[in-house]
């Protein structure tokens, strides 16, 4: 028997029974937390737990140092196979090899999906300082790659939501009942999103501007997708509807 033959056979199925075994594989979800208002370090990864491991994804929970908050422990090793990051950070200035492994991953055209403060995860104030030496910045991550325009926030009362006309039929609002939604902990102001954005739910509260509230965007050349909400509160995880609604933004950022 040729040699060469059963060595060449065994190596073509060997690699196909590799690729059939990584497709075979749940999708890897990399849920990085760093905030201290909005209880995500509790609510993240009992949503996970429960909702995210039962669809099945494997996931990967990586939260900030409690001695240290720019530090992201594991996070860079966890995002060399993650199929989709979900950032739920504020005002953070991780090390750079943090934020080269959240731009290498959208650059592979990977999607991200943010919560609540992601929109300012990496942004300093306009009065602070820089960054100690070996910690980055990204501050235009909300416009560049969420499609944001964050400015503030109006109060802490609940926002009253609604879709935006035409969007009933998008995959992420599938199965949501929007009336039972609410937007706890103050509404965000994003007004005007930037160019290219798909805008899904509004918030309103009276005496206010209605602000959007959800919306998706593709980033970088390869149209990484992105899904962003300004909710995120710990009421709003509450709610069936939330958990649904970030359930399928999730589903559809990997084209599930």
């Amino acid at each position: 028997m040729n040699l060469s033959f059963v060595f060449r056979t065994l190596l073509f199925f060997s690699v196909v029974l590799g690729w059939q075994l990584k497709a075979a594989e749940p999708p890897h979800i990399v849920i990085m937390i760093g905030e201290e208002e909005y209880h995500t370090w509790e609510t993240l990864p009992e949503f996970a737990a429960k909702e995210l491991k039962a669809t099945p994804y494997r996931v990967s929970l990586i939260q900030a140092d409690t001695t240290d908050k720019n530090q992201f422990p594991g996070f860079v090793a966890a995002m060399r196979d993650a199929d989709l990051l979900l950032i739920s950070v504020r005002r953070r200035t991780p090390p750079a090899e943090v934020i080269n492994a959240v731009r290498a991953h959208l650059a592979a055209g990977k999607p991200l999906v943010g919560i609540r403060t992601a929109s300012h995860c990496f942004a300093l104030r306009p009065k602070e300082p820089a960054p100690k030496a070996g910690l980055a910045i990204w501050q235009d991550f909300d416009p560049e790659v969420l499609g944001g325009n964050y400015t503030g926030h109006y109060g802490k009362d609940p926002a009253t939501i609604t879709w935006v006309p035409g969007a009933e039929s998008h995959p992420i609002l599938k199965g949501v009942t929007v009336v039972e939604l609410f937007g706890h902990g103050g509404l965000y102001k994003n007004t005007p999103l930037q160019k290219g954005t798909t805008p899904l739910l509004m918030g309103t509260l009276p005496g206010t501007a209605t602000e959007p509230v959800a919306w998706t965007h593709r980033y970088g050349d390869k149209k990484a997708r992105i899904f962003y909400t300004s909710l995120g509160h710990w009421d709003d995880f509450k709610l069936p509807a939330f958990r649904r609604f970030l359930l399928n933004g999730i589903a559809w950022a990997l084209e599930k």
